[in-house]
């Protein structure tokens, strides 16, 4: 059974899961939305936690979004 949508992102602190829940992330498709530099700027995410969802994106084939095509 495949993992649904809303339980893709990687485990992440409880300030980082907020901070993305606050900007209507819950998902990795969601994620792809978002530039890098968008999601550095949340409250909430530190480097772990951008790295972690840097390093989820890849392992699933993903990336964030262009900010050029923003």
């Amino acid at each position: 059974m495949s993992p649904s949508p809303t339980n893709d992102l990687p485990k992440l602190a409880a300030p980082a899961r907020r901070a993305l829940a606050n900007a209507g992330i819950h998902s990795l498709a969601q994620l792809t939305k978002f530039s890098e530099a968008d999601v550095k700027q949340l409250h909430g995410i530190g480097p772990n936690a951008l790295e972690a969802l840097r390093r989820t994106l890849t392992e699933n084939g993903l990336s964030f979004a262009n900010p050029n095509q923003l």
